[in-house]
C-alpha cells in the first residue's frame, strides 16, 4: 500500500524560507500562499513515492529519444487525440529497439481504442506487441490543457514504474492548480530520493504542466530546491 502524496508542512516552508517570502496557509485547492515581491502566489504540492525504489534510492529509467521513439509516441498521441475520456490521462510505456513502428503503432492504438470503448476499462494493461513490452495505464486527472496521452519508449532493462508514479502524482494536483486564480506555482517532494529529478522533468514535459502553472519547483535529497524549465 502506498503512502499519501501529502506533502509534510515541512516542505511548504522549506520553500517559503528559500524566497524569504511570507507564508500564508491555504485555502481551497491551494495548499498555501506566498507573498513575494508583493505578488501573491498559490503553491499547489505533491510528494512522489515510487513502487518501484521501495528501500533504496531511485534509478533513472533509460529512456530513448532516437527518431523512431518519438515518432511513435507522436503518432498515438495524434491518431488519439480528442478520444480519451475527460479527467482521465493514458500513459504508455514501450520497451525498445522497435523494428516495426508502423506496424506497433497500429496495434498499440487499436488495443487503447477498445480499452477506452470499455465501460470498466482495466487501470493497467501489460502485452507484448511484436516483440515489444508495453503497458497502458488510465490514470486519473488531466485537463483540457494537459496531453491525453504521454509515452516513453525505454530500454528493456530499465523499470518504467517510476515514470507512472510521477505521472499519477502530478496529475492529481493538476485538477488543483486549475482551480486556484492567479499566479500558481507547483511544488514536486523527492526529498526522500524516490524519483530522479530527471524523470520530473521528462513527465512535466510531456503532460504539459507549465500550461497550467507558472514555476515548477522540486524539493532535493538534501534540501536543495531546483527549478524546473518549460
Amino acid at each position: 500500500m502506498r503512502r499519501s502524496t501529502k506533502v509534510e508542512p515541512t516542505a511548504i516552508q522549506a520553500v517559503a524560507t528559500h524566497f524569504a517570502a511570507t507564508l500564508v496557509e491555504g485555502r481551497g485547492p491551494a495548499d498555501a500562499y506566498l507573498t513575494v515581491a508583493r505578488k501573491r502566489i498559490a503553491l499547489v504540492a505533491t510528494a512522489i513515492e515510487s513502487r518501484a525504489a521501495r528501500g533504496a534510492k531511485a534509478s533513472r529509467p533509460r529512456l530513448r529519444f532516437d527518431r523512431v521513439a518519438l515518432g511513435l509516441v507522436d503518432r498515438l498521441r495524434t491518431a488519439l487525440d480528442g478520444s480519451v475520456p475527460d479527467g482521465r490521462t493514458v500513459v504508455v510505456t514501450i520497451t525498445a529497439p522497435i523494428r516495426l513502428p508502423a506496424r506497433t503503432a497500429i496495434a498499440m492504438e487499436q488495443r487503447i481504442r477498445r480499452l477506452i470503448a470499455t465501460r470498466a476499462a482495466p487501470a493497467r494493461v501489460a502485452a507484448t506487441i511484436h516483440g515489444n513490452q508495453i503497458q497502458v495505464h488510465f490514470l486519473k486527472g488531466g485537463s483540457g490543457r494537459t496531453a491525453e496521452l504521454i509515452g516513453f519508449v525505454h530500454n528493456p532493462d530499465s523499470d518504467p514504474t517510476v515514470l507512472i508514479d510521477v505521472a499519477r502524482a502530478l496529475l492529481t494536483r493538476i485538477g488543483s492548480g486549475e482551480r486556484t486564480a492567479g499566479r500558481r506555482w507547483l511544488v514536486i517532494d523527492i526529498r526522500d530520493g524516490l524519483a530522479p529529478i530527471e524523470t520530473c522533468r521528462q513527465v512535466c514535459s510531456q503532460l504539459r504542466v507549465p500550461t497550467v502553472f507558472e514555476q515548477t519547483l522540486v524539493l532535493l535529497p538534501g534540501g536543495q530546491i531546483a527549478t524546473l524549465s518549460a
